[in-house]
């Protein structure tokens, strides 16, 4: 059996797109990476708002599956929208790793940095946590970004760990946000293998369990609050609490609730988030 698995082109995306073929192998299966441009690798220069909302990174991937182009597409969790695209499903999981924010460029949080992030997620938390700090729009991929880092002089940027571990990139964090600082994104640190609905068999025996139980619980919640790349909305689940957040894009009040049951945190942030209307 042939196993069609797309994946963004980036090299980030195809060394994750490996780690899912190598976790999909087994006698009788042969697996064809197949590498497919985004709308969000087409256009790396405009700001998230401006090309689209939370899944600019899987829309042309989800079509080419829809088509049956591709019979796996392999994404970042938290590149994906909060919902399933109709007629299709998450048949897996890969096993957590670092979910946290990095600062590359420095080892601490310091008064009037200039910092570089496209994400308002990130940006309205770094407001909060220090109001000094000027925020610059960094978009591209992580060695673009670090090599704009140098170049426009930024004091530091802030990339997902989990994406420099993986591309053996470690030695450019300074520093490692405990998620009580700043909530990763619903999702990060994880990937995910998209299937056609009722096709979950195909990807099934990649699945872990507690990363799909985390992950699932942090996308109903941001799905709740309506949130993604327009909004300042995040959800953590570190194995013993669902942890979320909305906030302005400013930084200028931020709301951070806990427990178990996401429709509840959802709930109580959109009623905060109203308030601030």
């Amino acid at each position: 059996m042939l196993l069609r698995v797309g994946s963004r082109g980036s090299r980030l995306a195809l060394i994750q797109a490996e780690r899912a073929a190598q976790a999909l192998r087994r006698p009788g299966v042969e697996i064809a990476l197949v590498p497919i441009t985004t709308t969000g690798d087409r256009d790396r220069t405009r700001p998230f708002g401006e090309i689209g909302s939370r899944g600019v990174f899987v829309k042309e991937l989800e079509e080419a599956l829809l088509e049956g182009r591709i019979d796996v597409a392999v994404h970042s969790a938290k590149d994906m929208t909060s919902v399933d695209a109709a007629g299709l499903e998450v048949g897996a999981y890969t096993p957590r790793e670092d979910p946290r924010d990095a600062l590359c460029g420095a080892t601490a949080l310091r008064p009037g940095m200039r910092i570089g992030t496209a994400s308002v997620r990130r940006r309205a938390q770094l407001l909060a946590l220090e109001p000094s700090v000027v925020i610059e729009p960094l978009r591209g991929n992580i060695d673009t970004r670090l090599r704009k880092r140098r170049e426009r002089g930024l004091d530091a940027i802030v990339l997902a760990a989990c994406g420099l571990d993986r591309l053996g990139a470690a030695a450019e964090i300074g520093y490692r946000f405990d998620p009580g600082e700043l909530l990763p994104e619903a999702g990060q640190g994880a990937l995910a293998m998209q299937v056609r609905a009722g096709e979950a068999a195909l990807v099934a025996s990649a699945d872990d369990g507690e990363t799909r139980r985390r992950v699932e619980l942090e996308r109903r919640c941001v799905a709740r609050v309506g949130g993604g790349c327009l909004a300042p909305v995040a959800a953590h689940h570190d194995g013993l609490v669902l942890r979320a957040l909305v906030a302005g894009e400013d930084g200028g009040w931020i709301e951070r609730v806990e427990g178990d049951d996401p429709d509840d945190l959802a709930t109580r942030l959109v009623a905060v988030a109203a308030a601030h209307v």
